[in-house]
């Protein structure tokens, strides 16, 4: 089984995806003051990072508090996997209490990651409000009934198909790639 692959996001797209996501956000967070941007591990924290990075070219003097949070352990499959996990670090040296969270992740699928990312948020205190960022929105898959606030590109995929998102830290290249199998 072979894969076909189809560029969603090449670099300058994905590029103006983070600049009009960050728009939005000012849009609806003003100064930034009492908001909290986290991304969740492991590739959620790079799209928050840059969208971080995104407002403070905009506006230099924005106050904006930022961290990383792992699910690892408040995932609702992490007992049935075979082998052990290695979770990733939690960055928040702040408290949650009555914040506007803006979680990132990279893509939505299932929504069983963010699920587990707003339990975990809990541990940390009770925001005012939670809104969700998601680079790719796969749609048609939902397992709960969750939905994003700022998408970056909504993506019409079969259960088969793959996003595949590369970054430049990691990957050597920003884009998005749907793959699909075809068979031989």
């Amino acid at each position: 089984m072979d894969k076909i692959g189809r560029i969603i996001l090449d670099d300058v797209q994905f590029n103006l995806t983070i600049k009009r996501l960050a728009h939005q956000l000012i849009e609806n967070y003003n100064d930034f003051s009492n908001t909290v941007i986290i991304g969740l591990q492991p590739r959620g924290v790079f799209l928050a990072e840059r969208i971080k990075s995104e407002l403070l070219k905009i506006n230099p003097s924005f106050n904006i508090q930022s961290g990383s949070l792992d699910t690892t352990f408040y995932r609702d499959d992490y007992r049935r996997q075979g082998n052990p996990l290695i979770p990733n670090k939690t960055n928040l040296d702040f408290s949650l209490e009555d914040k506007k969270i803006v979680l990132v992740d990279d893509v939505l699928y299932t929504g069983r990651t963010i699920r587990s990312g707003l339990d975990a948020l809990l541990a940390f205190g009770r925001p005012k409000t939670v809104a969700l960022l998601v680079l790719i929105n796969r749609r048609y898959k939902r397992h709960l009934p969750i939905q994003a606030d700022y998408i970056g590109k909504n993506v019409h995929s079969i259960d088969t198909e793959r996003v595949i998102v590369s970054w430049k830290e990691t990957d050597k290249k920003d884009e998005v790639i749907l793959y699909t199998p075809k068979n031989e």
